[in-house]
């Protein structure tokens, strides 16, 4: 299976405050499985150290992005399916983010596993979900 990262485990890697994140992440690749990103997380990674004015981090950042696809919310299908999240979600009263749905619904879409640490992503219906941080 394939990977997307949310937002917080990217976080962690360019933090690099957990060790078994990054374990997973080198395993991953080297057994030739693939890893994207979201333009999503792309964006929230981006303007949260902007707005610090993180210069170090964000040549970091540039450095970890090239070595990932960035998926693009360019169909139809994803953004139906993000639809569909968030009306399921609402209903049960139970509404997350729109950027957790848009990336929720891009990892379903794509047939990917998400790799999150955000319990709030447990409650999309359909999600292949996987959380680094509690792996040993």
């Amino acid at each position: 299976m394939d990977y997307l990262l949310d937002t917080n485990i990217v976080s962690y890697i360019l933090k690099k405050r957990n060790l078994t994140v990054n374990k997973k992440l080198e395993e991953v690749r080297r057994l030739g499985e693939k890893v994207f990103i979201s333009c999503i997380i792309y964006y929230e990674v981006k303007r949260g150290l902007l707005a610090l004015n993180a210069t170090r981090k964000l040549a970091e950042f540039q450095t970890f992005f090239q070595k990932y696809e960035v998926l693009y919310l360019d169909s139809k299908e994803i953004i139906e399916t993000a639809c569909t999240i968030h009306a399921d979600l609402k209903t049960k009263g139970t509404p997350i983010q729109d950027t957790d749905v848009l990336i929720a619904a891009t990892a379903i879409t794509g047939g990917l596993i998400l790799v999150s640490n955000d319990s709030d992503m447990g409650r999309v219906k359909g999600i292949d979900l996987e959380n680094w941080l509690e792996e040993s």
